[in-house]
């Protein structure tokens, strides 16, 4: 559907990435539509999938997670049972923010946010008491230099 994206849908969901609070009228003032035009064309890039769960940005250490995680893991484990059950123990856990499946010499990276190394060492202890795994390598991020939920959609003009 990509390619059926056009310069007004980009600008919608510009608009939608940057505060998707905004009511409507709001929403199409910025894009310099109507209202039907910009609900139809959000309603049909829900249904195509393009845009998801609706949420908010909550600030991690304002709530007490100020220690974030990034966690590679090597595993001698490639069979699909193993995969199952080490899938099914990240989306358990939800200290896991996100979880990549990696090419290379590390077969999997974890975003994990925690209150602090304590709690880092129970969700370590718990996640190898459930699955097998070779080798983990925990890295503390001392500062977040930058992150965003936001696409490069490109200029919007």
């Amino acid at each position: 559907m990509s390619d059926q994206i056009d310069a007004l849908d980009r600008k919608i969901l510009a608009a939608l990435q940057e505060d998707a609070s905004r009511s409507l009228d709001e929403i199409a003032r910025v894009v310099g539509s109507s209202k039907t035009p910009v609900w139809s064309r959000i309603r049909k890039m829900k249904e195509a999938g393009i845009i998801g769960q609706h949420t908010v940005l909550l600030d991690a250490e304002k709530l007490g997670f100020e220690a974030c995680f990034f966690v590679l893991i090597r595993t001698s484990e490639h069979e699909a049972d193993w995969q199952k059950k080490f899938l099914a123990a990240l989306k358990a856990r939800p200290e896991v923010q996100e979880a990549h499946r990696l090419a290379g010499e590390i077969d999997y990276i974890l975003k994990v946010r925690v209150p602090n190394a304590r709690a880092y060492d129970a969700f370590y202890q718990a996640l190898i008491s459930e699955v097998k795994i070779y080798n983990v390598t925990a890295l503390l991020s001392m500062e977040e230099i930058k992150a965003s939920p936001l696409l490069p959609l490109g200029p919007v003009t």
